[in-house]
């Protein structure tokens, strides 16, 4: 019996390795990113984004992952006659980051990362939305850390009387927002960070 423990250890640590370093955003779309565009006036009944809403992150490293999010958010939403969203922009209070490491979250909040003493805000603003087989192709400014990008990602939508939620998951690259910091050595950072919207939005009152 002890031979065969030996024997099955080796392939138990490897298969332990491979599944500690998997990079979530292999799961994800990736966006697409440009220069920042022009954001076109949209028309239609404004809703509000309500409490429910929710923007959330993964982030890994050689050895695992992070979750987290930002506590914080708000924003709104341009919905016309059809119920479809027109525009919109959500904006992130950046020292409400949470994660599920203390050490990590304040972090975040230093120069490595956010840098949330000089940019305390982000904020994504709808420029372009096109209807696809699968939902929506969203298009949008991305401010963060002081750099603004454009873009694009899979999403989906939906109305249900005065509810409208719009729901997309994908990844984007740090080092495109000026996040260069690179980890330990033994332990370096990926450059992909996949996004989570869950957000939901009602009339404004």
């Amino acid at each position: 019996m002890k031979s065969v423990a030996i024997t099955l250890a080796p392939a138990a640590l490897v298969a332990l390795t491979l599944v500690s370093c998997e990079n979530p955003a292999d799961k994800t779309a990736d966006a697409s990113v440009k220069e920042a565009a022009p954001v076109a006036e949209a028309s239609g009944t404004r809703y509000v984004l309500t409490d429910a809403s929710t923007v959330t992150f993964v982030g890994s490293k050689v050895t695992g992952s992070h979750e987290g999010g930002f506590k914080e958010i708000s924003g709104d939403f341009t919905v016309d006659a059809a119920g479809d969203v027109t525009g919109g922009t959500v904006t992130i209070d950046m020292n409400s980051v949470w994660t599920d490491a203390d050490k990590l979250t304040d972090h975040l909040k230093t120069g490595d990362f956010f840098l949330v003493t000089e940019h305390p805000e982000s904020r994504f603003t709808i420029t372009q939305i096109e209807k696809t087989d699968t939902g929506y192709s969203v298009s949008g400014n991305l401010l963060m850390r002081g750099v603004e990008k454009n873009i694009t990602f899979p999403a989906t939508g939906s109305k249900d009387g005065e509810t409208v939620k719009v729901n997309a998951e994908f990844d984007i690259n740090r080092k495109d927002w000026g996040i260069v910091y690179a980890g330990k050595a033994d332990d370096l950072i990926r450059d992909e960070v996949v996004i989570r919207f869950d957000l939901t939005a009602q009339p404004e009152a």
